[in-house]
């Protein structure tokens, strides 16, 4: 059985990025993601990463197997949507607490907690999650998991990758080799067809998948999982009999890509529901590769006719906002495929793009930025909340679109916000997707509110005089002993 080193090595050996083909054996060595600086907040850890992939799994118990505090509260913690189950939702954890650590109870407490979970819930499967404390510690988690797995009777899955070996990226593909070894490929299906498929790296944020799936369902293609968006474990478990898979986000799940391709001859490509042309790119490209692996040409034809129709749908209902949007400036402080497919989505109705960070985009994504922008200069790496706020408080952008950790730089700045990360409430996915993202758009911008606060406050405008209205006598006696009372005149009243 590998060790975790030599599975990180393994990960960081990913002959389906070019970036990666082009450096030197030390340097594919040290891996692409940026080192973590201990005790710095470094963002997301590699625990984080592999329970993001895989909670989503709707149905699916998620047991951490550690101290109270690196689970907390996984109630709603990110925006993703089931259409059933909602176990993913509940909170599991073994408690480990500093007596347990010393006393050495930790594969006890462990196997316990599955036996709990199996007789209370009942699910189809059981994920573990090892995080800092229990892999510093020593606790054999996969041998744990295997002997519950032959007591119960059902799936118990090591996955083993504690915060400490590295970033939130790392644990995304870490996640994708978890699910290769012990869960992919557990399941024959009884109904295979030629039109099935895979979506990878797509997490069915609030429900945007599904203003992409009617689509799909409409040409005859079946999705036989969404890996992680509202899936659930025996469709994972038969995702190696799909004839094609389209990869929603390389930078998470592309070695899972890469080896179901070389393991069981699925075919991929990388695409983006985000935007009316790359909808329609990827519904094309999903009918290529499914009439190479024996689908009916004819479906090519019924592709166009889907795409036609609905194209001039979506153009009809954005006609209304280009008026209204057209010229107006956007801050792009997101990443991933974000980075260059909601980029081209608002450029094709006029919107201009002041700027797009790319800290956690690929090379590729990068260069298709270029190509969209034909500009570095609205490429960043990273920029610093002040900048931000300057940037914003000049007026250089009409809206920022980001996630919720920025928000306050630009409500500071008084500059319309919009969430398009994972805590969003809104789909923006397909057709429909992109309309509802443009409506948003329009109603932050043009907001009231905004004229309002930025108006000069009440007690920053200068003193005036006002034209009083004529007096009744007791009125002017009343005033008169004021004034006399206070020790001031009429002249020093004024207005704001």
């Amino acid at each position: 059985m590998p060790s975790l080193s030599a599975k990180i090595q393994d990960v960081f050996n990913e002959p389906a990025c070019e970036k990666n083909r082009g450096k030197d054996a030390k340097a594919r060595k040290e891996g692409c993601s940026k080192p973590l600086t201990p005790g710095a907040a470094a963002g997301g850890c590699a625990f984080d990463g592999a329970k993001i992939v895989l909670q989503p799994i709707t149905d699916v118990a998620h047991l951490i197997h550690a101290p109270l505090a690196c689970e907390g509260n996984s109630w709603d913690n990110r925006g993703a949507a089931s259409s059933g189950p909602t176990l993913w939702r509940t909170s599991f954890t073994t408690d480990l607490t500093e007596l347990g650590v010393v006393m050495g109870q930790g594969e006890r407490k462990l196997f316990k907690a599955i036996r709990e979970i199996k007789e209370a819930y009942g699910p189809p499967a059981i994920f573990v999650y090892p995080t800092c404390v229990t892999a510093l510690i020593g606790d054999d988690i996969e041998a744990v998991c295997k002997r519950a797995a032959e007591k119960f009777g059902l799936p118990v899955v090591p996955v083993n990758a504690p915060g400490f070996v590295g970033s939130k990226n790392l644990g995304n593909k870490l996640a994708g080799e978890a699910l290769l070894k012990h869960v992919i490929g557990t399941v024959e299906p009884d109904d295979a067809g030629p039109y099935d498929i895979n979506i990878l790296g797509e997490f069915n944020l609030s429900g945007e998948f599904w203003l992409v799936k009617p689509l799909l369902d409409r040409l005859g293609i079946r999705v036989r999982a969404c890996i992680p968006g509202d899936a659930r474990y025996l469709d994972i478990a038969c995702a190696h009999r799909a004839r094609a898979a389209m990869m929603v986000c390389s930078t998470a799940l592309i070695n899972l890509a890469r080896k179901m391709e070389q393991r069981w001859d699925i075919p991929f490509f990388e695409g983006s529901f985000y935007g009316v042309t790359d909808t329609s790119e990827a519904l094309r490209q999903i009918s290529q590769l499914l009439v190479k692996k024996g689908a009916d040409p004819e479906m090519l034809g019924r592709t166009e006719a889907l795409i036609a129709e609905e194209e001039a749908i979506a153009w009809k209902k954005l006609a209304a906002y280009r008026p209204r949007l057209e010229g107006k400036r956007v801050l792009l402080n997101t990443g991933g495929v974000k980075s260059w497919s909601v980029v081209h989505a608002l450029m094709e109705i006029g919107i201009e793009i002041v700027g797009t960070s790319v800290k956690k985009s690929t090379v590729e994504d990068k260069e298709r930025i270029k190509q969209i922008l034909k500009d570095d200069n609205h490429l960043f790496e990273q920029m610093a909340p002040r900048e931000l706020y300057a940037m914003l408080s000049e007026h250089k952008a009409d809206i920022m679109l980001s996630g919720g950790r920025t928000q306050f730089i630009a409500l500071k700045a008084k500059t319309p916000w919009l969430d398009i990360n994972q805590e969003r409430q809104h789909p923006y996915a397909g057709y429909d997707g992109m309309v509802e993202l443009v409506r948003q758009i329009d109603l932050a911008i043009h907001n009231p509110i905004w004229r309002q606060v930025r108006e000069p406050a009440p007690w920053d405008c200068q003193p005036a005089v006002r034209e009083e209205l004529p007096r009744t006598k007791s009125e002017t006696a009343t005033l008169h002993a004021v004034q006399e009372f206070a020790g001031t005149t009429a002249d020093d009243f004024g207005e704001c």
